[in-house]
């Protein structure tokens, strides 16, 4: 399950998972995000919260996943990550070679760090 805040003065999205995503949770993402995206433009900033890497429920909640990043990374300027997780902190690299955003890493402990730039 994913949990959303809008930051609407900044337009920024946070993004807190409390479990293993789910289809639905990305069915959700978009009902938050497009909006955001249709009245700005563009989505500032995505910032993840997440202390551990909370995995996908099944193979239809990865490609949901795969699928939402590949129709909506050009849409977003930033994307921060603020995580303990090994995975979590490895993966944004290589994705920045992949996907258009801005992708820093902070630790978990440094969560609130990225809504003050």
């Amino acid at each position: 399950m994913i949990r959303f805040d809008v930051l609407r003065e900044r337009n920024i999205l946070v993004v807190t998972p409390d479990g293993p995503l789910e289809i639905r949770d990305f069915e959700n993402f978009e009902k938050e995000i497009d909006p955001l995206i249709a009245s700005n433009g563009r989505l500032v900033g995505l910032l993840i919260h997440a202390k551990a890497f909370p995995g996908w429920r099944s193979f239809g909640a990865f490609a949901s996943h795969i699928r939402f990043v590949v129709d909506h990374h050009r849409q977003i300027e930033r994307i921060a990550v603020a995580t303990n997780s090994k995975f979590l902190r490895v993966l944004p690299p290589i994705a920045g070679y992949l996907v258009h955003p801005k992708i820093k890493n902070f630790s978990f402990e440094e969560k609130d760090e990225p809504k003050k730039k």
